[in-house]
């Protein structure tokens, strides 16, 4: 590969990394000031209205098929039903979005 192709994969890693690490090394921060001086420490308000929000808006734009085809839209149908049952049996993030995307791919292997 090309050296500007590295870069700008670097870059991303490192700009990927910095959306993770930054808002946790702060809340970090808060909570130990807030642990310092005996008080409880709490999330912002802001932070618990728009984490939820940012969520929905990733989960509206990834449930679009990229190709608006019949099969795209079920094998979409599918993989959402699997996750949301997934999550209603088990309660966790992983195991359901793995089982989710598995059932999402061979819906579209088996529609197409």
């Amino acid at each position: 590969m090309q050296t500007d192709i590295w870069v700008a994969i670097v870059i991303a890693a490192l700009g990927t990394y910095a959306l993770r690490a930054v808002p946790l090394v702060w809340t970090q921060r808060h909570f130990n000031r807030r642990k310092g001086g005996n008080n409880e420490a709490h999330l912002p308000m802001w932070l618990s209205v728009l984490g939820p929000l940012m969520i929905a808006a990733m989960l509206g734009t990834s449930l679009i098929p990229k190709v608006p085809t019949e099969a795209s839209w079920l094998a979409t149908v599918v993989g959402s039903l699997v996750t949301a049952l997934m999550w209603r049996k088990f309660r966790t993030l992983g195991l359901p979005v793995l089982v989710g995307v598995l059932a999402f791919g061979l819906a579209l292997v088996v529609f197409t």
